[in-house]
């Protein structure tokens, strides 16, 4: 009786719609949870959000990402972490609600997206998340040197990541801010022949001594377009856990690193801000 009542009240909520810099922004009411939220922008989905559950992450790559974030430190120790791109605030609620006390910055240009979002998905009162309105990147270059533990590159534009975001040069700067031993996480999304995911894979190689990369095993055999998230640091990772994680997910997925990644990158170039190109455009069954 109590979860046809939740899902009455979630039938009757109404989609938001509003224009954005990104694009057309639609908030849908997700019908299971009552409190629940799916944001599109342009007809992509680009978050979900449970505000009665913030620590559930319901979209394949996030849980990949929340695992990341699970284990930056230690169980229960606070975390400062910096999110280029904004969406619905998904991960950066994830990481308030499972290491409470967590210092956070988000790095998203797209304003009248964050006003919609605080508006419609407000945030905990008592969590430690600022918002900035600005280009990833020059967001990311007023923070100071190795103050993250965390910095998570989720960054799209009309679903392509931007081409500033992918070089060389740009990593170069996300490692300045991580503290030592710290994990840079990006979602990446590619298809067939997978060049941009190759190209990412070995940017990352010529910036950070340790990858590693977690996609479901159809996107890596680049059978479809999907997305792929990688993980990279100056220490060693902790694989076999991230590993164990990916593996058993609702969706598994797989879990590459070492020479099986260098293999897999297939001797491609780092990208450089003179080469750099965003990321494909998705094709139109990828959001069917």
């Amino acid at each position: 009786m109590a979860r046809n009542k939740q899902r009455d009240r979630a039938a009757a909520a109404a989609p938001v719609v509003e224009t954005v810099d990104g694009g057309l922004a639609e908030l849908i009411p997700d019908r299971e949870r009552p409190r629940g939220w799916t944001l599109l922008i342009d007809g992509a989905p680009q978050s979900h959000v449970d505000l009665d559950d913030p620590a559930r992450l319901t979209f394949e790559y996030q849980r990949r990402l929340g695992h990341i974030a699970d284990l930056a430190a230690p169980p229960n120790r606070p975390l400062q972490v910096v999110h280029l791109g904004g969406g619905a605030f998904t991960l950066a609620r994830y990481v308030a609600a499972t290491r409470p006390r967590s210092t956070q910055q988000i790095v998203e240009l797209d304003a009248p997206l964050v006003q919609l979002v605080r508006r419609e998905l407000p945030l905990d009162a008592g969590a430690r998340i600022r918002v900035r309105s600005t280009d990833a990147r020059a967001g990311l270059a007023k923070v100071q040197d190795g103050w993250a533990d965390l910095v998570i590159a989720d960054v799209f534009s009309g679903a392509r990541t931007p081409a500033h975001l992918t070089s060389t040069e740009f990593l170069t700067e996300v490692r300045r801010v991580l503290r030592p031993g710290g994990f840079y996480a990006a979602n990446l999304a590619d298809g067939p022949p997978l060049t941009h995911l190759r190209g990412q894979i070995a940017t990352a190689a010529a910036v950070f001594p340790e990858l590693a990369l977690a996609a479901d095993p159809t996107v890596l055999r680049g059978r479809r377009f999907g997305n792929a998230v990688l993980l990279a640091s100056d220490h060693g990772l902790p694989v076999a856990e991230l590993t164990r994680r990916v593996a058993t997910d609702p969706h598994p997925g797989r879990v590459e690193h070492g020479r099986a990644l260098a293999d897999f990158a297939g001797g491609a170039a780092p990208v450089t801000d003179a080469s750099a190109k965003p990321s494909p455009v998705p094709p139109a069954s990828a959001f069917r």
